[in-house]
């Protein structure tokens, strides 16, 4: 859509106007393409687990958990101590970070006793575990896929998988007892303060997965994080990119109380602990599925790959799949931190982030605007009366429609998701420094290189058909105190920083530009209209909010 139908739809809406949609009079015509991906997620917060617990499990929780909970945590100890040694002499001697595989005495000597004992933990515990399909080779498939994540207790499928080796990050290996043990699987190291791990991280999975079976099978949860086990997530590709044959496995908890799932907003581990040790046992499936062999396509699209298999598995769980991934979580926790709900930071970090080619840190700053705007909304949601204070203007026709601009979905209120897509697709793209330019140029009526308060609101009066507007908070904001003129620097600074501002400073632009369109030649050199020094041409092919995606 040009300048000037963009114009046109918003003078529709000006009172007085005589522009109208012939089509549908008095309703202005939609100006942003419906784009399925930027629909919100078809499933719930996949991060939050709200397990409710009647009176009656309470009781039974308390009376068994007085018996089961101490013997069970002893047990479990015991296990533990008795791995120690074990594990010990298969590590000793060998760097934290192995540049051969464990073979010989060592892995003869060890490797069957802590898969008992492994075994032995997790029945101590109270875990019945029925185990379907057969278990791969490590020449039919050298890695495991293992989804959904949902629990520390997960690493039940290491144990049921014959002990292949993990990824895990560095400092576990240094927990008490549980690091020796993690040590004489012969993991894959992670470092989160070392630059080059992720890809020291991928050469070493490429290595193992190459190695013909000389190295132990690898177990990955590509997930990244726990979630509720209402969908799959995003799929890490790292585990994808060797592009060899995997081994999808599926974890389900077919139990009537959900004493296991740890997600980022739930039980904490201490209390899920003590809540699945006070049940009488636990259930859990682990299904081997069939070897998947990538094809071509697969093995030179490490993404698609990975999206493959989650299809595969998401089927056969009968769950739904979700673009959400582990930086949602930390959206979600920055959202909390805010005092916002922690819904409002779920965005699909990832989609939206190559959509509109953001990274973290602007998506981290959307939200702190957001959060200065909504905090005090119910629900963490922004009406059009909280969108109006945030921009220290009035509820006008023309705020109205650039607030249904950001609101997608036609439901009165703008969330989080609506909010970034807003900024990046309509503001920002109005937002570029020539337009800033004519934009300052407009407001700068006597043409002193200084904008006053009086010349700004009345622009803006005649922007937003406003003829009482007061425009003191906002005149003040951009000045930065009592300033009484506005430089070209510091409305720059202003408009860089809130791009929410660019459809508006812009709109009376439009409404002029077009208006010139509209006269006959001579009449478009009017002294009212060169006196602003506004040129036509560029706007028209500047201004649109319109982007190919």
């Amino acid at each position: 859509m040009s300048g000037c139908a963009e114009a046109a739809a918003v003078a529709a809406t000006l009172p007085g106007a005589g522009v109208r949609n012939p089509e549908a009079p008095g309703v202005r015509p939609p100006m942003v393409p419906r784009q399925a991906s930027f629909f919100p997620p078809p499933v719930p917060n996949p991060f939050v687990q709200d397990t409710r617990i009647s009176a009656s499990s309470r009781f039974l929780i308390l009376l068994l958990g007085s018996i089961l909970l101490p013997i069970r945590a002893i047990c479990v100890a015991l296990i533990l101590i008795m791995a120690w040694p074990f594990a010990a002499v298969a590590t000793v001697g060998l760097p934290e970070k192995l540049t051969h595989p464990v073979i010989g005495w060592r892995r003869t000597l060890t490797h069957p006793a802590l898969k008992f004992l492994g075994r032995a933990m997790f029945f101590s515990m109270g875990f019945m575990v029925r185990v379907k399909g057969k278990i791969a080779s490590p020449m039919e498939a050298p890695i495991f896929i293992v989804a959904p994540h949902s629990t520390f207790f997960d690493g039940i499928a290491c144990i049921v998988a014959g002990l292949p080796s993990i990824v895990s990050r560095t400092e576990n290996i240094y927990v008490p007892l549980i690091g020796r043990v993690l040590r004489a699987i012969q993991p894959v190291l992670v470092s989160r303060v070392d630059p080059d791990s992720r890809k020291t991280t991928i050469n070493e999975i490429r290595k193992r997965a190459t190695s013909r079976g000389e190295w132990p099978q690898l177990l990955v949860f590509p997930e990244g994080t726990c979630t509720n086990r209402t969908c799959l997530i995003t799929f890490k590709p790292g585990a994808f990119i060797p592009g060899v044959p995997v081994q999808p496995i599926l974890l389900r908890y077919p139990n009537k109380l959900d004493t296991v799932t740890w997600t980022w907003q739930g039980y904490t581990f201490i209390r899920l602990c003590m809540l699945t040790f006070s049940q009488l046992f636990t259930k859990v499936e682990v299904e081997f599925m069939p070897v998947h062999v990538p094809n071509d396509e697969e093995k030179s699209d490490p993404v698609l790959f990975a999206n493959h298999i989650r299809n595969i598995m998401a089927n056969a769980l009968g769950v739904p799949v979700t673009d959400h991934t582990y930086e949602d979580c930390r959206l979600m926790i920055s959202a909390g931190q805010l005092t916002l709900p922690m819904e409002a930071g779920l965005v699909e970090f990832t989609k939206i982030s190559q959509k509109l080619k953001l990274d973290w840190e602007s998506i981290r700053k959307h939200l702190d605007e957001y959060a200065a705007i909504a905090t005090a909304s119910k629900g963490g949601r922004i009406g059009i009366d909280e969108f109006a204070a945030y921009l220290k203007l009035p509820v006008s026709d023309v705020l109205r429609q650039l607030f249904a601009l950001f609101d997608r979905n036609h439901d009165g209120s703008i969330d989080f998701r609506e909010y970034v897509i807003g900024l990046a697709v309509l503001c920002n793209p109005a937002n570029t420094e020539e337009l800033i330019q004519v934009a300052f140029k407009l407001f700068d009526v006597d043409e002193d290189g200084y904008i006053t308060e009086e010349e700004f609101a009345t622009i803006l009066q005649a922007s937003l058909g406003v003829p009482d507007l007061n425009v003191s908070g906002l005149f003040r904001e951009i000045a930065k105190g009592d300033s009484t003129h506005v430089s070209y620097v510091e409305f720059r600074s202003f408009a860089l920083k809130h791009p929410e501002y660019a459809k508006i400073f812009t709109t009376y632009l439009d409404l002029q530009a077009c208006h010139v369109f509209s006269l006959p030649k001579e009449v478009e050199m009017a002294p009212s209209i060169a006196h602003n020094k506004v040129c036509p041409g560029p706007i028209e092919d500047g201004t649109s909010d319109k982007k190919d995606d």
